[in-house]
């Protein structure tokens, strides 16, 4: 490859991740978490501790809705409770609006949102999709994906010709900019195969809606709405017959559609969704989702007469259409639910290796541009380290605190909604003033440690309130709430590690640095930019 080609890519490859580098930093951080999303909900509400949700069944549920609200025996669903938690189930309706309650709100029905508010897990994996804000936020992660393919596939091009060397090169000494540089290739070239994975069902998740009106405008003459439900739809379309009938009970008609499940090849089914259509009626509809292990296929869905509990059609493990497998496949290998723990470990480390790829290419952009000879930088390069701290060492340290006031807010008897976000958020911008403020190397170094004594901090007060339950015989539940514990502790340890080797960077390593606490790196010696 010629040099000047080389050289072409780059510039692509350095700007498109300077481009998306701190908007993929919080989402592999939050995504790394997110992969627990089910340990992190068991986390802030254990069955042990937790005052548990009104105690009803789904087929009360739906009495319950029906009798309050009978326009929605057309059209509406109950999205049940996750196993050994304390939530309860919520009900979604439409009739010509859509509507949300839990079981004791059947009067005051809100939007999605209000439905879950103060999930903690919610609130980790709305940071990974759309970095927290809504709508907006998530076509502008699907932008970001876009340019990170970009960023992917430069990046391949230019260690295309020395890829092995470069995959086991990983050179310790005293030239830390050649240390780093060799784990941000090692790393990229590791886990590349997976990484093609993220930004392709990342972008395609997050610009599902433009792309669909774009392709519905563009090649399918506006019919593309009507071929897409009939290539997704997982039920025959059923007209009400206009002859009442009684309806089986919801747990039978979700017992019959585990063992059709079952019958289909897929180790488990547990459903977690069950929609109906025309409640009351012969031809009553009945699809009930549930999600199965060890299967690309994760979510499936049986459809079921509601007064016979016939099965209607199977989208379950072998029985998948293309378009289904498709569909739920996109979800499987972007959250790495298609396995059991070891796949959910192996995508944690991946998603923290991912955000170590962004961070340390920041690192090595400004190392590329920093004057070694020189005590006075580029304003540049102090704008960079600012910014790099400031954002992903308080997105980090945010996510900690979002931990903490929702143990306070469970605490005091409040809704943790509110006391999340503004910790989050609150906890970011006084990172990046910190950072804005400060020293770069004393604010790495600090910065760091606050951000281990939160996890550590976080972690041991969990384990302490919930100390007398390790003594009690383990359940999943249990086990989930400890590795959740261990995992804060661990990362604790690793930001600790961090912070010991930024603060010998900045005592030993060279005094021309960003990151050096000689004299010569003061943020009062700015060289002034080339005005050309």
């Amino acid at each position: 490859m010629k040099s000047s080609t080389i050289r072409t890519f780059q510039t692509v490859h350095t700007w498109t991740g300077l481009l998306a580098g701190f908007a993929l930093f919080i989402a592999f951080y939050a995504g790394a978490l997110t992969v627990f999303h089910h340990d992190i909900a068991l986390w802030q509400s254990p069955p042990w501790r937790s005052q548990a949700a009104r105690d009803v069944s789904v087929q009360t549920m739906i009495d319950c809705l029906l009798l309050q609200h009978p326009q929605a025996a057309k059209d509406f669903g109950i999205v049940l409770a996750p196993p050994g938690t304390s939530q309860g189930p919520y009900a979604y309706w439409n009739d010509g609006e859509e509507h949300f309650a839990t079981a004791d709100r059947l009067d005051r029905p809100t939007d999605d949102e209000g439905a879950t508010r103060g999930n903690l897990a919610d609130f980790v994996y709305a940071l990974h999709d759309s970095l927290g804000i809504p709508v907006v936020g998530l076509y502008l992660m699907g932008i970001v994906s876009v340019i990170y393919g970009l960023a992917l596939i430069s990046g391949l091009l230019i260690h295309l010709p020395q890829l092995l060397g470069d995959l086991f090169a990983l050179r310790p000494g005293r030239n830390l900019k050649r240390l780093w540089q060799d784990a941000h290739n090692a790393i990229g070239v590791l886990s590349l195969p997976f990484h093609i994975i993220f930004a392709v069902t990342g972008a395609l998740m997050c610009l599902f809606v433009p792309l669909f009106a774009a392709l519905n405008l563009i090649a399918f003459d506006g019919k593309l709405g009507d071929a897409f439900a009939r290539a997704i739809s997982t039920a025959p379309t059923v007209q009400a017959s206009g002859h009442a009938a009684p309806m089986l009970a919801a747990g039978e008609l979700i017992e019959r559609a585990r063992t059709a499940a079952l019958a289909t090849g897929v180790t488990a089914f547990e459903p977690d969704y069950v929609h109906y259509d025309h409640y009351g009626d012969a031809n009553a509809l009945v699809q009930v989702r549930g999600v199965s292990q060890r299967t690309l296929g994760t979510y499936g869905t049986i459809a079921l007469n509601g007064a016979t509990g016939a099965v209607l059609e199977r989208h379950v493990g072998d029985t998948h259409s293309v378009n289904g497998l498709t569909n739920s496949s996109i979800y499987a290998l972007h959250f790495g639910n298609f396995g059991g723990r070891a796949v959910q470990w192996l995508y944690f480390l991946l998603g923290l290796a991912g955000a170590f790829l962004f961070y340390s290419g920041n690192l090595l952009w400004i190392e590329s541009r920093r004057k070694r000879r020189h005590a006075a930088q580029p304003r540049k390069t102090w704008v960079m380290a600012r910014a790099t701290l400031g954002v992903c060492l308080g997105t980090c340290a945010g996510i900690a605190a979002a931990f903490a006031a929702t143990m306070l807010a469970q605490a005091a008897g409040i809704d943790p909604a509110v006391p999340q976000q503004a910790a989050c958020y609150g906890v970011v911008a006084l990172a990046v003033a910190y950072a804005c403020l400060r020293p770069v190397a004393r604010a790495a170094v600090e910065l760091l440690a606050v951000t281990a004594l939160a996890y550590l901090a976080v972690a041991i007060a969990d384990l302490m309130r919930n100390a007398h339950t390790w003594s009690q015989p383990w359940t999943p539940p249990s086990m989930a709430v400890l590795g959740v514990d261990l995992t804060g502790i661990a990362l604790g340890i690793g930001f600790a590690w961090l912070a010991r080797a930024s603060w010998k960077r900045a005592a030993r390593g060279d005094a021309n640095s960003v990151w050096a606490q000689a004299p010569a790196a003061d943020a009062l010696h700015v060289e002034a930019e080339d005005p050309r």
